[in-house]
């Protein structure tokens, strides 16, 4: 079953997809929300497997909105303005719906999503999770490294790869955030926010920060902000 929320701020245009989505029996709508602020609450709160989101919103539009989640579910994107398409991509956005939908593009994307869907599953069935003594082979350009999970302090986003932080070094990996959580002992490996997962073994210092957030001292001199929601978690994780 797919779980879905909507978000768009023109309530016919909700309607409408509403309607079509209706026709799905693997389609389950979790709820909608009229504006960026509501959807980020929606998203947060329900954990979807896929937004129907549109891109100009009064508030903020949808690419920011998605830039504001710590974890972003799969993303289609509906829209009266075709000229977002290659930025939409450009965020992993699965497909991007013009208005009016059209009944085939709507089976066509959300077939993507199901597809999508298969992949992950038999990738993380194939892989398992790593523990901290097992050890990766990590390649950047020239240079590689075979490096155990226990000494990598810091993974970075950056774009489509991820910047890995062990000793002196910080080579980039060809892996999503997203991707490398689903791998990682999450006992050891923590989501601070959407751009970094941390080892929770390197941390030298704690300190509250803005907003109900968290400032974290790594071993290696970087300071990582856990956001207000993941360090309500964090918290939950370290208590007795």
């Amino acid at each position: 079953m797919l779980k879905v929320v909507l978000i768009d701020d023109e309530r016919l245009a909700r309607s409408e997809l509403r309607r079509m989505l209706e026709e799905f029996s693997d389609v389950e709508i979790l709820g909608e929300a009229a504006n960026s602020a509501e959807g980020i609450e929606k998203v947060e709160s329900l954990n979807p497997d896929l937004i129907f989101l549109d891109i100009q919103m009064p508030d903020k539009s949808g690419f920011e909105m998605l830039s504001q989640l710590d974890k972003a579910p799969h993303v289609i994107f509906v829209t009266a303005y075709d000229e977002y398409a290659l930025k939409a991509f450009d965020v992993n956005a699965l497909d991007y719906l013009m208005k009016p939908v059209e009944p085939q593009r709507l089976a066509e994307a959300l077939l993507k999503v199901r597809q999508k869907n298969e992949e992950e599953i038999l990738s993380y069935n194939n892989r398992g999770i790593l523990s901290e003594t097992d050890q990766v082979f990590v390649k950047d350009g020239e240079r590689c490294w075979f490096v155990r999970l226990s000494e990598v302090r810091l993974f970075e986003s950056v774009g489509n790869y991820a910047k890995v932080f062990f000793g002196n070094n910080k080579p980039l990996i060809l892996k999503s955030l997203n991707a490398l959580e689903e791998r990682l002992d999450e006992k050891v490996f923590f989501r601070a926010n959407r751009k970094h997962i941390i080892n929770l073994r390197m941390i030298e210092k704690i300190e509250p920060y803005f907003n109900g957030g968290l400032l974290l001292d790594l071993n290696g001199g970087e300071k990582i902000e856990v956001s207000r929601r993941q360090a309500v978690k964090f918290k939950e994780m370290m208590s007795l």
